[in-house]
Protein backbone atom coordinates (compact mmCIF):
# COMPACT_ATOMS: atom_id res chain seq x y z
CA UNK A 1 0.00 0.00 0.00
CA UNK A 2 1.22 2.82 -0.69
CA UNK A 3 2.14 6.27 1.72
CA UNK A 4 0.00 9.24 1.04
CA UNK A 5 2.32 12.12 0.41
CA UNK A 6 2.49 14.56 2.98
CA UNK A 7 1.98 18.31 1.80
CA UNK A 8 4.57 21.30 1.67
CA UNK A 9 2.30 23.98 3.92
CA UNK A 10 1.76 21.47 6.55
CA UNK A 11 5.56 20.12 7.00
CA UNK A 12 6.61 24.11 6.93
CA UNK A 13 3.72 24.63 9.54
CA UNK A 14 4.73 21.94 11.72
CA UNK A 15 8.38 23.08 11.57
CA UNK A 16 8.12 26.32 12.58
CA UNK A 17 5.14 25.68 15.51
CA UNK A 18 8.29 26.26 18.29
CA UNK A 19 9.08 29.26 17.11
CA UNK A 20 6.54 31.38 18.88
CA UNK A 21 6.48 29.54 22.34
CA UNK A 22 10.57 29.86 22.51
CA UNK A 23 10.59 33.77 21.77
CA UNK A 24 8.13 34.33 24.29
CA UNK A 25 10.52 31.95 26.97
CA UNK A 26 13.57 33.78 25.87
CA UNK A 27 11.62 37.30 26.41
CA UNK A 28 10.14 35.99 29.88
CA UNK A 29 14.10 34.70 30.89
CA UNK A 30 15.36 38.15 29.56
CA UNK A 31 13.20 39.80 31.87
CA UNK A 32 13.96 37.67 34.71
CA UNK A 33 17.40 38.53 34.57
CA UNK A 34 17.39 42.05 34.33
CA UNK A 35 14.99 42.02 37.23
CA UNK A 36 17.47 40.51 39.54
CA UNK A 37 19.86 42.89 38.21
CA UNK A 38 18.15 45.83 39.24
CA UNK A 39 17.45 44.12 42.45
CA UNK A 40 20.54 43.31 43.20
CA UNK A 41 21.68 47.32 42.81
CA UNK A 42 21.56 49.95 45.47
CA UNK A 43 20.85 52.66 42.77
CA UNK A 44 16.77 52.82 44.15
CA UNK A 45 16.34 55.32 41.40
CA UNK A 46 17.09 52.75 38.24
CA UNK A 47 15.27 50.41 40.11
CA UNK A 48 12.12 52.95 40.02
CA UNK A 49 12.71 53.40 36.64
CA UNK A 50 13.33 49.73 35.47
CA UNK A 51 10.01 48.74 38.16
CA UNK A 52 7.95 51.33 35.48
CA UNK A 53 9.04 50.14 32.02
CA UNK A 54 8.28 46.48 32.36
CA UNK A 55 4.94 47.51 33.88
CA UNK A 56 4.34 49.32 31.24
CA UNK A 57 5.43 46.38 28.85
CA UNK A 58 4.30 43.27 30.80
CA UNK A 59 1.62 44.68 32.70
CA UNK A 60 -0.21 47.22 30.67
CA UNK A 61 -0.64 49.42 33.66
CA UNK A 62 -1.41 46.78 36.15
CA UNK A 63 -0.06 45.92 39.22
CA UNK A 64 3.65 44.89 38.96
CA UNK A 65 5.86 42.94 41.19
CA UNK A 66 8.04 45.74 41.48
CA UNK A 67 5.62 47.18 43.85
CA UNK A 68 6.58 45.29 46.25
CA UNK A 69 9.93 45.34 46.55
CA UNK A 70 9.97 48.02 49.11
CA UNK A 71 8.13 50.47 51.54
CA UNK A 72 5.12 52.62 50.19
CA UNK A 73 7.39 55.06 48.95
CA UNK A 74 8.86 52.75 46.37
CA UNK A 75 12.17 52.34 47.98
CA UNK A 76 13.59 49.62 49.44
CA UNK A 77 13.97 48.76 52.94
CA UNK A 78 18.14 48.76 53.63
CA UNK A 79 19.22 46.40 56.28
CA UNK A 80 22.79 46.75 58.10
CA UNK A 81 25.06 44.45 56.15
CA UNK A 82 27.42 42.31 58.43
CA UNK A 83 29.90 45.18 58.21
CA UNK A 84 27.42 47.77 59.38
CA UNK A 85 26.83 45.68 62.22
CA UNK A 86 30.50 44.99 63.23
CA UNK A 87 31.23 48.01 63.01
CA UNK A 88 27.96 49.47 65.51
CA UNK A 89 28.90 47.04 67.91
CA UNK A 90 33.06 48.40 67.64
CA UNK A 91 31.30 51.74 68.67
CA UNK A 92 29.16 50.46 71.35
CA UNK A 93 32.15 48.60 72.67
CA UNK A 94 34.61 50.76 72.81
CA UNK A 95 32.06 53.41 74.52
CA UNK A 96 32.21 50.95 77.65
CA UNK A 97 35.68 50.80 76.96
CA UNK A 98 36.05 54.39 77.49
CA UNK A 99 33.32 54.14 80.48
CA UNK A 100 36.00 52.13 82.11
CA UNK A 101 38.49 53.97 81.34
CA UNK A 102 37.13 57.18 82.76
CA UNK A 103 36.46 55.44 85.95
CA UNK A 104 39.48 54.12 86.88
CA UNK A 105 41.32 57.04 85.72
CA UNK A 106 38.98 58.98 88.63
CA UNK A 107 39.93 56.51 91.14
CA UNK A 108 43.97 57.04 90.17
CA UNK A 109 43.09 60.94 90.54
CA UNK A 110 41.41 60.71 93.61
CA UNK A 111 43.92 58.52 95.12
CA UNK A 112 46.74 60.80 93.87
CA UNK A 113 48.26 57.17 92.52
CA UNK A 114 50.04 58.83 88.99
CA UNK A 115 52.79 56.85 89.96
CA UNK A 116 51.72 53.80 90.17
CA UNK A 117 48.62 53.44 87.90
CA UNK A 118 48.04 54.43 83.86
CA UNK A 119 45.51 53.30 81.44
CA UNK A 120 46.11 53.40 78.09
CA UNK A 121 43.19 52.52 75.04
CA UNK A 122 44.73 51.47 71.98
CA UNK A 123 42.68 48.94 68.69
CA UNK A 124 43.64 46.09 71.35
CA UNK A 125 41.64 47.25 73.93
CA UNK A 126 41.68 48.77 77.14
CA UNK A 127 45.26 48.68 79.15
CA UNK A 128 45.50 49.46 83.02
CA UNK A 129 49.30 48.96 83.62
CA UNK A 130 50.53 48.60 88.06
CA UNK A 131 53.98 49.18 88.84
CA UNK A 132 55.83 46.76 90.85
CA UNK A 133 55.54 48.73 94.01
CA UNK A 134 51.75 48.31 94.04
CA UNK A 135 51.60 45.46 94.25
CA UNK A 136 54.48 42.93 95.22
CA UNK A 137 57.89 43.40 96.80
CA UNK A 138 61.51 43.29 94.39
CA UNK A 139 62.25 40.08 93.71
CA UNK A 140 58.76 38.21 94.57
CA UNK A 141 55.57 37.29 93.58
CA UNK A 142 53.64 37.70 97.17
CA UNK A 143 50.85 40.48 96.65
CA UNK A 144 51.96 43.70 99.19
CA UNK A 145 48.90 45.01 101.22
CA UNK A 146 48.28 47.85 99.47
CA UNK A 147 47.27 46.03 96.53
CA UNK A 148 44.37 45.72 98.38
CA UNK A 149 43.12 48.97 97.44
CA UNK A 150 43.73 48.65 93.95
CA UNK A 151 42.60 44.98 93.51
CA UNK A 152 38.68 44.90 94.43
CA UNK A 153 38.65 48.36 92.36
CA UNK A 154 40.12 46.80 89.38
CA UNK A 155 38.00 43.48 89.97
CA UNK A 156 35.18 45.90 90.12
CA UNK A 157 35.56 47.37 86.44
CA UNK A 158 36.16 43.99 84.81
CA UNK A 159 33.25 42.87 86.45
CA UNK A 160 31.08 45.63 84.68
CA UNK A 161 31.83 44.25 80.94
CA UNK A 162 32.56 41.12 79.25
CA UNK A 163 35.65 40.67 77.06
CA UNK A 164 38.20 38.20 77.76
CA UNK A 165 40.96 39.45 79.92
CA UNK A 166 45.22 38.85 79.83
CA UNK A 167 46.76 39.97 82.76
CA UNK A 168 50.94 39.77 82.00
CA UNK A 169 54.01 39.93 84.35
CA UNK A 170 56.89 42.05 82.97
CA UNK A 171 60.39 42.68 84.56
CA UNK A 172 63.25 44.67 84.04
CA UNK A 173 66.52 43.07 82.52
CA UNK A 174 68.29 42.03 85.98
CA UNK A 175 69.03 38.61 86.16
CA UNK A 176 67.17 36.74 89.16
CA UNK A 177 68.44 33.62 90.13
CA UNK A 178 66.74 32.11 93.49
CA UNK A 179 65.63 28.88 94.86
CA UNK A 180 62.17 30.06 94.24
CA UNK A 181 62.42 31.75 90.92
CA UNK A 182 65.46 30.42 88.77
CA UNK A 183 64.94 33.31 86.33
CA UNK A 184 62.73 36.37 85.43
CA UNK A 185 60.43 34.41 83.43
CA UNK A 186 59.21 32.06 85.93
CA UNK A 187 58.95 35.79 88.25
CA UNK A 188 56.87 37.38 85.78
CA UNK A 189 54.75 34.27 85.23
CA UNK A 190 53.73 33.83 89.06
CA UNK A 191 53.35 37.74 89.66
CA UNK A 192 50.39 37.23 86.59
CA UNK A 193 48.89 34.34 88.19
CA UNK A 194 48.68 35.67 91.95
CA UNK A 195 47.10 39.08 90.06
CA UNK A 196 44.75 37.26 88.21
CA UNK A 197 43.70 34.53 91.39
CA UNK A 198 43.84 37.31 93.56
CA UNK A 199 41.40 39.58 91.31
CA UNK A 200 39.08 36.73 91.15
CA UNK A 201 38.85 36.16 94.56
CA UNK A 202 37.95 39.29 95.46
CA UNK A 203 34.25 39.44 93.17
CA UNK A 204 32.67 36.19 92.59
CA UNK A 205 31.18 37.64 89.36
CA UNK A 206 33.62 37.52 88.03
CA UNK A 207 33.96 34.62 85.35
CA UNK A 208 37.54 32.52 85.29
CA UNK A 209 36.90 31.27 81.69
CA UNK A 210 37.30 35.17 80.45
CA UNK A 211 40.89 35.15 82.34
CA UNK A 212 44.38 34.07 81.21
CA UNK A 213 47.64 34.98 82.51
CA UNK A 214 51.42 35.13 80.80
CA UNK A 215 54.84 36.03 81.49
CA UNK A 216 57.62 37.71 79.58
CA UNK A 217 59.93 38.04 81.58
CA UNK A 218 62.38 41.48 80.56
CA UNK A 219 61.88 40.63 77.01
CA UNK A 220 58.59 43.21 76.47
CA UNK A 221 60.22 46.63 78.24
CA UNK A 222 58.66 50.23 77.99
CA UNK A 223 61.43 52.20 79.02
CA UNK A 224 65.36 51.99 78.87
CA UNK A 225 67.02 49.51 81.21
CA UNK A 226 69.89 51.31 81.41
CA UNK A 227 68.74 53.16 84.36
CA UNK A 228 67.05 52.80 87.86
CA UNK A 229 63.73 54.94 86.58
CA UNK A 230 63.62 53.14 82.93
CA UNK A 231 63.93 49.52 85.02
CA UNK A 232 61.41 50.77 87.23
CA UNK A 233 58.71 51.49 84.63
CA UNK A 234 59.77 48.15 83.19
CA UNK A 235 59.24 46.02 86.48
CA UNK A 236 55.10 45.83 86.01
CA UNK A 237 51.55 43.87 85.47
CA UNK A 238 49.13 44.76 82.77
CA UNK A 239 45.90 44.01 82.73
CA UNK A 240 44.75 44.06 79.19
CA UNK A 241 40.88 44.41 78.53
CA UNK A 242 40.81 42.58 74.64
CA UNK A 243 38.20 44.53 72.53
CA UNK A 244 35.64 41.89 70.52
CA UNK A 245 35.21 43.92 67.77
CA UNK A 246 37.72 45.37 65.24
CA UNK A 247 36.77 48.70 63.51
CA UNK A 248 36.18 48.14 59.16
CA UNK A 249 37.73 51.21 57.78
CA UNK A 250 37.26 49.76 54.61
CA UNK A 251 33.41 48.96 54.81
CA UNK A 252 32.87 52.80 56.60
CA UNK A 253 34.17 54.67 53.57
CA UNK A 254 31.66 52.41 50.78
CA UNK A 255 29.03 53.50 53.37
CA UNK A 256 29.86 56.81 53.25
CA UNK A 257 30.44 57.22 49.65
CA UNK A 258 27.03 55.41 49.02
CA UNK A 259 25.33 57.88 51.29
CA UNK A 260 26.64 60.60 49.45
Amino acid sequence: MARKKRTGPKEEEAGEAWLLPYSDLMTLLLALFISLFAISQTDQTKVSQMSQAFSAAFNMGGPSFFDKMGPNDGRRAETPSDEDKGNSAYLEENQQLQDVQRKMEEYIKQNKMEDQLSTNLTEDGLMIRIKEKALFPSGSAELVPESQKIGPVVASLLAQINENVVISGHTDNVPINSSQYPSNWELSSQRAVNFMKYLLSVNSKLAPQRFSAVGYSEYRPISDNATEEGRSKNRRVEVLIARNYKFNAAAEKLKSIQNN
